[in-house]
């Protein structure tokens, strides 16, 4: 077990888990524009330009900012996550900032937070067949970057990380590659995603005193490191669970949570860890409380079952949806509906078919951001 001493600086920046084409290159991958919807890459970002309501979003290296609190960015190459594995892992945050402070970003500090969040998910196919994966993520105003990877021993993919989970100091002449430090630390810090073989992964919090805390002299992973784990290793779920049956799980910041899984030959399942064993439960909705069938379950929120029985409702009904009922959908479920403290800080459709992923912003359903892997 990797131990670190740090002194981890919070600076004040609040960093915080579908219209699709047929093609690829329609996202936008060629810099190119379709008719009717914008294209915009790396070096036009923060434009003050009114957009279409489908906007193609094409990132480079440095971090551009689509509006206030949505930013998106692409690493290429290695981010050591290889290493990180062989070194054994990592059974905390600390752990895992410390393999990042001590080998990657020369002795910057940074630091994991969190919170509590909810967050709905939906794994369904469209009549044509195409396999989508819907996700909210529920929380308070936060920063939140979209990044696409594409590494050198492993699948490319789709990410998304809430930036006020990672708290970040910087040292004198840092300032140059402050770009590069925050993607990093957000590689290792994924929320949700989807990678190039059409897996997609998301994590959701149960509201639950119990942990994650598994001990079995396995090597070591955290929950946003296995996010990390699945998408550059798994292409299907089954690999996915059996990935995850060869490490001890530890639950970021001590937070209960489980995980939906998807791929593109239909399965869908949630993974919950009960009494630290791992239990899975094939189901097409996730929400906020335990499926695993025993003495944990249905505990969680109130409301988690609402939009559960709603998103179900919705499935059941129709057998199929296209991309826009899959936003349609997700937007009946966010949180703007049920006059909480918090917003739905993004909704995703994924088309695990081919590649593409629509993000919108802060529950405004009437502005898509396309992304596509290539």
């Amino acid at each position: 077990m990797r131990k670190c001493v740090l002194a981890v600086l919070t600076l004040s920046m609040i960093f915080s888990l579908t219209g699709c084409g047929d093609s690829r290159t329609e996202a936008g991958q060629d810099g190119g524009s379709m008719e009717g919807i914008d294209t915009i890459t790396g070096s036009e970002g923060g434009s003050n330009e009114p957009l279409q309501a489908e906007t193609n979003i094409v990132p480079t290296g440095e971090i551009m900012e689509l509006e206030k609190g949505f930013s998106a960015v692409r690493y290429d190459g290695d981010y050591g996550f290889d290493r990180f594995l062989s070194e054994g892992g990592a059974s905390s945050d600390k752990e895992v900032v410390g393999f990042l402070t001590e080998s990657l970003l020369s002795g910057t500090d940074i630091g994991f937070n969190g919170n509590i969040f909810g967050c709905s998910t939906i794994a369904l196919q469209t009549p044509e067949g195409e396999s989508l994966f819907g996700r909210n993520f529920d929380w308070n105003h936060c920063e939140a970057m979209v990044v696409l990877s594409y590494p050198e021993n492993g699948y490319a993919s789709i990410s998304t990380v809430n930036l006020d989970f990672i708290s970040q100091g910087g040292l004198a002449g840092m300032a140059m590659k402050q770009d590069k430090i925050k993607t990093i630390a957000a590689l290792y810090a994924p929320l949700d995603g989807m990678n190039e073989k059409g897996l997609a992964v998301s994590v959701n919090m149960i509201q639950d005193s119990a942990t994650i805390e598994q001990d079995t002299e396995k090597p070591d992973i955290t929950t946003t490191t296995a996010i990390r784990l699945l998408l550059d290793k798994a292409a299907t779920v089954d690999e996915a669970l059996k990935l995850l049956g060869q490490y001890d799980m530890h639950a970021s910041m001590g937070m209960m949570v489980h995980f939906a899984l998807a791929d593109t030959d239909g399965k869908s399942v949630a993974v919950e860890y009960v009494g630290n064993e791992m239990v899975v439960t094939e189901t097409p909705v996730l929400t906020n409380f335990y499926l695993a069938q025993g003495e944990k379950n249905g505990i969680g929120t109130a409301q988690s079952h609402t939009r559960y029985d709603m998103l179900m409702e919705r499935l059941e009904e129709s057998g199929t949806m296209d991309t826009e009922d899959v936003r349609d959908a997700l937007g009946s479920v966010s949180k703007g509906n049920f006059g909480e403290f918090e917003s739905t800080e993004w909704s995703i459709v994924f088309n695990q078919t081919n590649g593409q992923a629509v993000y919108y912003h802060r529950e405004n359903y009437e502005q898509g951001y396309t992304f596509a892997l290539e």
